[in-house]
């Protein structure tokens, strides 16, 4: 099956090369048609966690070889349990906790089998140089990607974050990383900043020589990092079947906390390959461009930026939507004309027609940092269960759509994105245990004590490590930041 660029159908390449190659040449993304494999989605959901795993990764990215030992190498040792993503019942709804790998967020699921498939990747297009891998982050990735490809032969990885756009703990979390191979830089800007940068140096870059080294992506721009995301709807769903919630062939709907259209996009990819889901609700904060697109059409991204408590989705360039455009349209003309109006004129309108064909499938809704914060500490108080921002955003808006939802008949899960003891603050303020403390690693010590919830070992032990990357640049500078890293070895 041969990948090809969402912006002109003959750009094509192996599944190999566009998880290598991360973004096409033409700055359009490597896309292929989940629709039309032939994919046993019932045997699927029969298996454990990890064939399960690689069952549905060897049908979207058929040309690796050992699929099943680079998916039990990638995640041995690295989660709890070998499930990964524990389904837990709270109230009338589920909540889907992607947060239990090495970084407390739920890019962990698909950043520990990226580098095995990048490294997987190198060898099969022949790759004798550095692969350098280049990210943007609005938290989580930089720190998940970190800690996958640190110290990984014949890789480096450059990521870039909001200067004063994520949490203390996010912060940390980068900035103490370890490895021979890593660079953490912060952008004076947002993270729309950081991401169309990164976008810029694959463009400059292209056709220049970088000394053996070619550039690549951690971010979902790369189909080798969507892909795996995948697999927590069909466990989820697979965990439904056998509670005995429903039956198989029963519909699930699922709420999607997401800014860069990353996660809900692989529950299409999910519904395409043959899984019963129903609603995909999109949830977003103050910055509700995605509220707007999927009500109306029109993407706007000329709208005040707010820095939130959800940091993770304070974004107004949902990179990944482009995905989904063109496999609602089937045109890489009209998609390609899109990002183009984008581009220069910041807003595009979806036509009637395929706003109704998007609407057939998603909802969508938003709510502000008061209105997570009323859900933090309301699921606290009748439900004991502790969620961080993120998770509250996604709540909200299954609430708002309530009677939707119920009218469907089918159970709704709330994807929890990231471990509250990421924003400490924001969860002790919503829960009025805010003392004026500034310290967040004191409030996760405070939290813990106040809930009982013990703090995930990889954030307790931040405090006092040393602070290896301080850089702090300018978005025009990305590029020779970039040029002055790959060009050094």
């Amino acid at each position: 099956m041969l990948y090809h660029s969402t912006r002109d159908l003959r750009l094509t390449a192996p599944s190999t090369r566009a998880v290598l190659e991360g973004i096409a040449p033409d700055g359009g993304l490597y896309i292929c048609d989940p629709a039309k494999l032939d994919f046993d989605w019932q045997g699927a959901l029969r298996l454990d966690t990890l064939s399960m795993a690689a069952k549905i990764l060897s049908a979207l990215l058929p040309d690796f070889p050992h699929m099943g030992d680079i998916v039990r190498r990638s995640y041995d040792g690295k989660f709890p349990t070998a499930d990964l993503t524990p389904l837990v019942p709270v109230g009338d709804k589920y909540v889907l906790e992607l947060y239990h790998g090495p970084t407390s967020a739920f890019k962990d699921v698909a950043l520990s089998v990226l580098p095995r498939l990048i490294g997987a990747a190198a060898k099969a297009e022949g790759m004798a140089g550095d692969v350098v891998i280049l990210t943007a982050t609005s938290g989580d990735t930089g720190k998940a990607a970190l800690e996958g490809f640190h110290d990984v032969k014949g890789t480096r990885i450059i990521v870039f974050y909001p200067y004063g756009g994520v949490s203390a703990v996010q912060q940390a979390q980068m900035a103490t990383q370890t490895g021979n191979n890593v660079k953490v830089c912060a952008v004076r800007g947002n993270f729309d900043d950081a991401q169309t940068g990164v976008k810029q140096v694959f463009a400059a870059c292209k056709g220049r020589d970088l000394h053996g080294a070619m550039l690549s992506s951690a971010n979902s721009i790369n189909i080798g990092r969507l892909a795996p995301q995948v697999v927590y709807y069909f466990r989820a769903y697979g965990d439904l079947v056998k509670a005995g919630r429903i039956a198989l062939g029963d519909k699930v709907n699922f709420v999607v906390p997401t800014g860069n259209f990353g996660d809900i996009l692989a529950g299409y990819f999910a519904k395409e390959l043959g899984l019963p889901v129903g609603r995909l609700v999109c949830a977003s904060n103050a910055n509700d461009v995605l509220t707007e697109f999927i009500a109306t059409g029109r993407y706007d991204r000329r709208r005040p930026f707010y820095k939130t408590t959800s940091p993770s989705m304070d974004i107004l360039v949902s990179s990944n939507l482009e995905r989904l455009l063109f496999l609602l349209s089937r045109d890489p003309k009209y998609v390609a004309g899109l990002m183009g109006q984008l581009n220069t004129d910041g807003a595009y309108q979806l036509s009637g027609d395929l706003l109704a064909k998007l609407q057939q499938d998603f909802s969508c809704g938003c709510c502000d940092d008061q209105g997570a914060a009323d859900v933090i500490g309301r699921l606290w108080r009748e439900q004991h269960y502790l969620c961080d921002p993120h998770t509250a955003v996604a709540w909200s808006v299954a609430e708002q759509l309530e009677d939707t939802l119920r009218d469907t008949g089918a159970p709704t899960v709330v994807l929890s994105t990231a471990s509250p003891y990421k924003f400490p603050a924001a969860v002790l303020a919503a829960l009025g245990e805010d003392d004026g403390e500034t310290d967040e690693f004191a409030m996760m010590s405070r939290l813990s004590r106040l809930s009982g919830v013990p703090i995930p070992g990889n954030l307790s032990g931040l405090e006092g490590r040393p602070v290896l990357h301080k850089d702090v640049i300018d978005k025009d500078a990305m590029l020779d930041y970039v040029l002055a890293e790959v060009l050094k070895k």
